[in-house]
């Protein structure tokens, strides 16, 4: 017996073995679903920031509007919506791009101040130095700031990551079978909740830290100093 329960050690890690394809096959959807996540909010936090950059006003403005829009609406509210509202108009996403579209969207408002704070902490030497010679503001932004700017939000972007990939299971939802909803549906059959759910629990423990260790290795890794401009 553990904490009250019963435990049958060969009948519960046999069904253990038995449904850890199952369950894999579940960690690889949450692992896409994770990777397309972070890259449209990796995308878009970088435009939305550019947008928000911008002297003009009329630029600026509504770009900080759907920022703020985004950031305070639930995730759940912006799901249901590109799921049941967009069909209405015409547009039909499979399950998993709206699952993945619908994160990329949500933690794109987080990732653009990320991205903002990091182009405030170069030194505006460098683009006054850009346009001594010559360069674009377009230029300037994505090949003498950007750059420079990617290395120091490092592991800013990588809570982001993570967050993203704890926050997967709400795409079950509209019936997209990550992990955590295989362990569900795998309950439900077998009305034995403890053992799947417990190894959902440990295959996210061991992404999360895998995760973190490749977020410490690019920071320590990547160069942080400003680059020479010629």
């Amino acid at each position: 017996m553990f904490f009250g329960i019963e435990w049958d050690t060969t009948t519960n890690w046999t069904f253990a073995v038995s449904i850890l394809p199952i369950l894999l096959k579940g960690l690889v959807i949450t692992i896409q679903a994770t990777v397309v996540g972070f890259a449209i909010a990796a995308v878009l936090g970088l435009i939305l920031a550019a947008l928000k950059s911008a002297r003009l006003k009329i630029i600026s403005w509504p770009a900080r509007l759907i920022t703020e829009f985004i950031r305070d609406t639930p995730l759940l509210v912006q799901l249901f919506f590109l799921y049941y509202v967009l069909p209405d108009y015409g547009i039909v996403l499979p399950a998993f791009l709206t699952g993945a579209l619908a994160l990329g969207v949500q933690y794109s408002a987080y990732t653009s101040e990320v991205y903002r704070g990091g182009i405030e902490s170069i030194a505006r030497g460098q683009s006054e130095a850009a346009r001594a010679l010559d360069l674009s503001a377009l230029r300037t932004f994505f090949v003498i700031i950007v750059p420079q700017a990617i290395p120091r939000i490092i592991p800013a972007l990588g809570n982001y990551l993570v967050s993203i990939m704890k926050d997967v299971p709400v795409l079950s939802v509209v019936s997209v079978l990550e992990m955590l909803n295989v362990a569900k549906i795998i309950g439900d059959r077998t009305f034995n909740y403890l053992i799947p759910l417990s190894m959902v629990g440990g295959l996210y423990l061991v992404l999360t830290l895998f995760a973190s260790a490749a977020i410490r290795y690019l920071d320590t890794r990547l160069p942080k100093q400003g680059i020479p401009l010629r």
